[in-house]
């Protein structure tokens, strides 16, 4: 690889793990398999090594001695829409897997695990995010959305209230919020809305329902206006009000 690829951080994989063998293993068995990488065992580490390359897709420990993971995983969506599979030490711990996921994770994996299989979940998220660009260069090439005074802008990938002012949305929110738009007035179930925002098919149903929370709370600038998704019950959720695409 170049030294300007290697800058760019084109298809280079930053592993993040306390556990100098894991890392070791892990690294050894990616190089083996042509793909660049890179290990790092802390927060400050990753932070000095992001500052030099943007990598393609970080594996993140939530277990990182001092460091509590799960904030790492919150401080790196703050800025960055890199791909993230966060990494488990046991099989009881789905509670860090749905928040994770919830703070923006794209996949996970328990450990111990095939590392035949950690790649090829690496590989699939490599894939989604590809796909992901392709639809957003789509997206782009069209307006966006206004329903009850509210605007969606794709290019900026922006959400307007009904006074003009800009809304802050997380990636998954935005996600989530298109599904609605594209099916407006049509009941969705949980999973298709699982489907629609690319989370991993082992996340549990309820996590939608948090998400549908979240992005509710945002959509409400009006106290006394109705709710715009509205729960229909044995079902899912249904944006009940009209949408017009610009």
């Amino acid at each position: 690889m170049s030294d300007e690829a290697r800058k760019r951080g084109g298809g280079h994989v930053v592993i993040v793990d306390d556990d100098p063998a894991m890392r070791r293993m892990v690294a050894r068995y990616f190089e083996e398999h042509n793909v660049p990488v890179s290990a790092v065992s802390n927060r400050a580490s990753l932070n000095h090594h992001l500052e030099a390359m943007n990598p393609c897709l970080i594996l993140l420990d939530l277990r990182l001695g001092q460091d509590d993971g799960l904030d790492l995983l919150s401080e790196i969506r703050a800025h960055s829409d890199v791909p993230i599979i966060i990494m488990t030490g046991h099989r009881l711990d789905e509670v860090d897997r749905v928040v994770g996921l919830e703070l923006g994770a794209d996949d996970y994996i328990v450990k111990p695990f095939s590392l035949r299989e950690l790649l090829a979940r690496v590989r699939a998220v490599l894939r989604r995010q590809e796909m992901g660009r392709v639809a957003r260069v789509r997206d782009s090439e069209r307006g966006g959305y206004t329903f009850g005074g509210w605007q969606v802008e794709r290019r900026a990938r922006r959400l307007v209230d009904p006074n003009g002012a800009p809304v802050s949305l997380t990636k998954g929110e935005y996600t989530l919020l298109l599904a609605f738009l594209k099916a407006p007035q049509r009941p969705l179930t949980r999973e298709q809305l699982l489907q629609a925002t690319r989370t991993h098919e082992d996340v549990f149903d309820r996590s939608i329902d948090v998400q549908v929370l979240r992005l509710r709370r945002k959509l409400k600038a009006d106290p006394g206006a109705p709710s715009v998704i509205l729960t229909e019950r044995g079902i899912g959720y249904v944006f009940a009000v009209t949408v017009e695409s610009f």
